[in-house]
């Protein structure tokens, strides 16, 4: 075999070695992505589980008008649990606390709730996000949810159950759905609603699906 030909194969082999080593290498990251942040986020949501437990014992209003109170009160610290999301179409078993805060930070803990919204309950648009994939992946089924389907979110002091109205999908760049009244930056809110948001398709991040819900009902204490 001549020189040229051996530094041919030579050369082909490297490549090969190289793009199998360079597969590894995804394939690490990938279980990274997909199996140790849902570790991560697993103990975060039991650590806020706990603390936002605490929280209850200690608020448990005994009236509608201190929960009223206690929803209009100041926005939490960043990354404390405001609440506990729950939404029977995903599971029996779905729920999750919801921390304030959207940052890559706070989502890596659970669904965040968008800071310069109204909080659950109060009168305009509580908005809360949260990843499809990776990180517990939280919203990985929200496409399924439909009209009329109940969403309780449950705070230290109240249950608010929300219905939902409908789905969109929209660019990123569409912030108009954050607004106290969605996609109406003139009009002044009338009611309490929710918004769910997180990336669309699940896998990737070119659009973001959105769930409309309006407040339908609210009860003191925990929702049973």
């Amino acid at each position: 075999m001549g020189r040229p030909a051996q530094l041919v194969r030579g050369t082909v082999r490297g490549a090969a070695e190289l793009l199998l080593t360079c597969g590894a290498v995804v394939l690490l990251f990938a279980l990274y992505l997909v199996v140790w942040s849902d570790v991560q986020t697993a103990a975060a949501q039991g650590d806020l589980r706990d603390d936002f437990a605490r929280l209850t014992e200690q608020a448990a209003p005994a009236t509608k008008a201190a929960a009223a109170k206690a929803a209009a009160a100041p926005a939490p610290s960043t990354g404390t649990g405001i609440a506990q999301l729950r939404i029977p179409r995903l599971g029996e078993d779905w729920s999750w606390v919801v921390v304030e805060g959207v940052s890559t930070d706070q989502l890596k803990q659970g669904p965040g709730h968008f800071p310069d919204t109204a909080m659950p309950g109060q009168l305009g648009n509580a908005a809360i996000a949260g990843h499809r994939a990776t990180h517990g992946e939280p919203f990985a089924h929200l496409d399924k949810l439909q009209a009329g389907d109940p969403i309780y979110v449950t705070t230290p002091t109240a249950t608010y159950t929300y219905e939902v109205t409908r789905q969109a999908l929209v660019a990123p760049s569409e912030v108009g759905v954050l607004l106290p009244v969605p996609n109406k930056p003139e009009a002044k809110p009338r009611k309490a609603r929710l918004t769910l948001v997180t990336c669309h398709p699940r896998w990737g991040s070119s659009e973001r699906l959105i769930v409309h819900a309006n407040l339908v009902a609210q009860t003191t204490g925990m929702e049973s």
